[in-house]
């Protein structure tokens, strides 16, 4: 399986990137929200964490292998979770996440279902299976940062989500644990572990 590429991007269209390695040039389908995010990129070096499948109907003899590629490798993982819930796949998601990761995380989370159907080719019926197979499995993606945004603060990603999990703990229902740790975040603060990530936590809810 191919995990990741590297190379020049030789030019964007409105679903793929061609990517030209050595004396080679790969097509890598991507979704807009990483396209947007190359879209300033054209002519320089850039890598794509990437999934492998085959598209088509085995039956017809008709299969063709495809690249998908991500600018951030959790969105990576983010799509391949997508892609398993009944009547998404690839194609849909791809069409689908128009939107950064966290905000189709959040909406999961909160079981917003009117807007995953703004989503395009999500409808109501698709909208409550996604909602009803990954809610549980969204926490870490809905304290995501957007990746076309600066990161707000000086703190690594697990670190975040071990201190929204503790806040779970501590009786906070995940809407609110999600506002802490972003209120937190927004501060632009160094934090170098759980202790002084949340002790910022509490500092911000009693100001």
């Amino acid at each position: 399986m191919i995990t990741k590429i590297k190379g020049r991007l030789v030019a964007l269209q409105v679903e793929s990137a061609t990517i030209g390695v050595a004396a080679f040039e790969y097509e890598v389908l991507v979704p807009d929200s990483s396209r947007r995010r190359l879209q300033e990129r054209i002519g320089e070096e850039v890598s794509l964490h990437t999934i492998d499948y085959v598209e088509g109907n085995p039956t017809q003899g008709r299969l063709t292998p495809r690249l998908v590629g991500f600018t951030d490798e959790v969105e990576r993982e983010f799509f391949e979770l997508f892609c398993s819930v009944d009547g998404v796949g690839v194609r849909k998601a791809l069409r689908a996440m128009v939107r950064p990761v966290r905000e189709i995380a959040v909406a999961i989370v909160e079981q917003d279902g009117k807007l995953l159907e703004t989503l395009p080719g999500i409808g109501a019926a698709t909208a409550d299976r996604i909602i009803a197979k990954l809610k549980r499995k969204m926490s870490r993606y809905a304290l995501m940062v957007a990746g076309d945004a600066p990161r707000p603060a000086d703190v690594a990603q697990d670190v975040v989500q071990a201190v929204f999990q503790a806040l779970l703990r501590l009786g906070h229902s995940e809407p609110d644990a999600r506002r802490m740790v972003d209120q937190a975040l927004a501060s632009k603060k160094k934090y170098k572990d759980e202790e002084s990530l949340l002790k910022s936590v509490y500092e911000a809810a009693q100001a």
